[in-house]
């Protein structure tokens, strides 16, 4: 997704969680649809947690873009994550938000 394109989508009005806000919009006619994810430095300290929140957002809807999503989409996370970790990303937590970004999808 280009700047312009993202920009777009988050102007629409987004499905959201406690933890994530969605946008979604139909693909552009004769192109596959495509993914934007947004995970702040402010909200998840660790790159070794922006980055494996954005691995299991890609996989999570690239899975359903396969199966049910046709639409451009953009994640964006909206709250702090860790803070009763001491700023890590465990297992609980991570799971917490996998169940949220489900039932987006």
């Amino acid at each position: 997704l280009n700047s312009t394109r993202i920009s777009e989508l988050l102007k629409t009005r987004p499905k959201t969680s406690l933890y994530w806000g969605m946008y979604l919009a139909s693909a552009e006619e004769g192109k596959k649809p495509d993914l934007g994810v947004a995970v702040a430095k402010k909200l998840a300290k660790r790159a070794v947690d922006r980055n494996r929140l954005k691995r299991m957002i890609r996989q999570l809807v690239w899975t359903a873009q396969a199966t049910t999503l046709n639409s451009d989409v953009v994640v964006k996370l909206k709250k702090p994550i860790g803070r009763e970790t001491r700023g890590r990303l465990r297992k609980k937590e991570k799971d917490l938000l996998r169940q949220q970004i489900t039932g987006l999808i």
